[in-house]
């Protein structure tokens, strides 16, 4: 399997995942809403990563999603990021973005946490998901680079392993 292609089943995969992490996400107030045993276990995949606050989430079916409103931000800029990396970075080239950029799309979400956190103030929930948005939009710029380059490596260490061995056949 050539670069380009492993570079594009990286993207066609975090683009599933993200589709299906979203999916089932959306799907846990309608099964708790139906008094499916299956909801208890799709709420705790989600717990370890988001602290489910009720107020903070937004509600479907009439319960909270199983995420907060600014984890769910940070999970639709991922699918908007995933979107846009073929426009920007393309299939044939891994390139990170610049450490500055990151910096910028995180400060919103810091500032915001930040002054949550401290009680200065208690945002929306449309704040939340909107700094969460912002910066989900940069990770795939990091997560399709770095799981690509991981496993071109990978792929190049296997050939090289394999013209060692066979240089070694025929000495």
């Amino acid at each position: 399997m050539n670069r380009k292609h492993r570079i594009l089943l990286v993207y066609y995969l975090t683009l599933g995942g993200i589709i299906i992490w979203l999916g089932v996400i959306f799907l846990a107030p309608y099964l708790r809403s139906q008094d499916s045993s299956l909801s208890a276990f799709v709420y705790s995949v989600f717990t370890p990563i988001c602290h489910q606050i009720p107020f903070r989430s937004f509600h479907l079916f009439g319960q909270p999603l199983a995420v907060c409103a600014r984890c769910l931000g940070i999970y639709f800029g991922i699918l908007g990021g995933t979107g846009l990396y073929p426009l920007i970075n393309g299939f044939s080239k891994l390139s990170l973005p610049r450490v500055r950029i990151f910096i910028i799309v995180s400060l919103p979400m810091i500032a915001d946490a930040g002054g949550n956190f401290l009680h200065l103030w208690l945002s929306s929930h449309w704040i939340r998901f909107m700094t969460g948005f912002l910066w989900g939009l940069i990770l795939p710029f990091y997560f399709i680079v770095g799981v690509s380059d991981f496993f071109l490596k990978r792929a190049q260490e296997k050939a090289n392993r394999t013209e060692k061995k066979h240089h070694k056949i025929q000495d």
